[in-house]
C-alpha cells in the first residue's frame, strides 16, 4: 500500500483530491480511502499500483505531492542541506555583497548548484575572491542576511519531539551552520572551514571539502550508527550536490530545487515551505512543536 500526500496549505480543496483521485485511476492505479491530514491544507489518499506511475499522474495537478510507501512515514533521521533549504540565502552570495563581489560570485554559485561546475573547485574559486575581506563581515552577513526558512523550526523540532535524529550538512560554512544549527534544532552540524588570518580571510577552505561525497557518507554513517532501515531516513536539499545524500534516503526531497536536483528525488516540493515534510510525514498541525 502507498500514499499520495496532496499539500497546499490554505488552498487545499475536496475538488483537488478528486482530480487526484481520478488521475491516479486513468493511470492504473488503483486509488482507496482519503482523508484530510488538516482541511484545506493537506491530504492522504491510499493506493495501490506503480508509485511511479502515481507520481507521474499527479504531478501539474497544482499541489506539492509526496508518494511513499505507507509503512515508515515518520523518518528518524533527517540529513538537510542548510542555503537555500534551510535558510532562505546562499551565505557565500551574501557574504561577497560585503566585499562588492556578489554578482560575480553568485554566478558561480548558481552554475555549481545546478551542477555544472566541479563543486570543490567553484568553492575554492570563489572563496579565494574573498581574501582580505574583514572577517568582522561574516557577523554582520550572519545578523543582516540570514534568515531562517519557514517551516524549519517546526519541522526539526517536531522530528526531534517524535524521537529523530537531525544533521544539517552543508556545503557552506561552519561560521553560519553552527548558529543556524542551533536556532533550529538540529543535532549537530558539518560544514566547511573559512581560513582566518590577523582578522581577515585568508582566500583559503580547510581541507577536507564538505561536499557531495561528504554529504552522502554523512547519511549512511548516521543511518548504520542508529541501526535504521534506509526507509527510516529523509534526505532534503536543493542544489545539485545533495543528490547524492537524496538518492541514499528513503524519502529524497528536492526542495525549491534546481532542475537537475528536482529531477534526481523521488519526492519535490516547489511550492509550499518546509511544513510541507510534517504533513509527508503524516504529522497534522496538532502534533507539530513550533517554539
Amino acid at each position: 500500500m502507498f500514499t499520495a500526500t496532496l499539500i497546499a496549505a490554505g488552498a487545499l480543496q475536496r475538488g483537488d483530491i478528486s482530480k487526484a483521485r481520478d488521475a491516479l485511476d486513468g493511470a492504473g492505479v488503483v486509488p482507496g480511502d482519503w482523508a484530510w491530514l488538516d482541511e484545506g491544507d493537506a491530504a492522504d489518499i491510499a493506493f495501490t499500483g506503480d508509485p511511479v506511475a502515481a507520481r507521474a499522474a499527479l504531478e501539474g495537478l497544482g499541489p506539492d505531492v509526496v508518494v511513499q510507501p505507507s509503512q515508515a512515514r515518520a523518518k528518524k533521521l533527517l540529513v538537510a542541506d542548510m542555503d537555500s533549504t534551510m535558510i532562505t540565502i546562499e551565505c557565500i552570495d551574501e557574504l561577497a555583497d560585503y566585499a562588492g563581489i556578489k554578482a560575480e560570485i553568485a554566478a558561480v554559485t548558481e552554475a555549481a548548484m545546478r551542477g555544472e561546475l566541479d563543486f570543490g573547485e567553484a568553492l575554492d574559486a570563489r572563496v579565494a575572491l574573498l581574501k582580505n575581506l574583514d572577517a568582522a563581515a561574516i557577523d554582520r552577513c550572519r545578523l543582516e542576511r540570514v534568515k531562517i526558512m519557514p517551516g524549519a523550526v517546526a519541522l526539526i523540532r517536531t522530528m526531534k519531539a517524535h524521537g529523530a535524529r537531525s544533521v544539517l550538512v552543508s556545503g557552506g560554512f561552519t561560521v553560519f551552520a553552527e548558529p543556524v544549527a542551533a536556532e533550529i534544532g538540529f543535532d549537530v552540524a558539518i560544514a566547511n572551514r573559512l581560513g582566518i588570518l590577523d582578522g581577515r580571510l585568508d582566500g583559503l577552505v580547510a581541507r577536507p571539502i564538505v561536499d557531495a561525497a561528504t554529504k552522502l557518507a554523512t547519511i549512511e554513517a548516521e543511518r548504520a550508527a542508529l541501526g535504521l532501515d534506509v526507509a527510516a531516513t529523509m534526505a532534503v536539499g536543493d542544489g545539485a550536490n545533495d543528490i547524492p545524500m537524496i538518492r541514499a534516503a528513503g524519502l529524497g526531497v528536492a526542495y525549491h530545487a534546481k532542475p537537475k536536483t528536482a529531477a534526481a528525488a523521488a519526492a519535490r516540493i516547489d511550492k509550499g515551505d518546509l511544513t510541507a515534510l510534517l504533513w509527508a510525514q503524516g504529522y497534522p498541525r496538532a502534533r507539530w512543536v513550533e517554539a
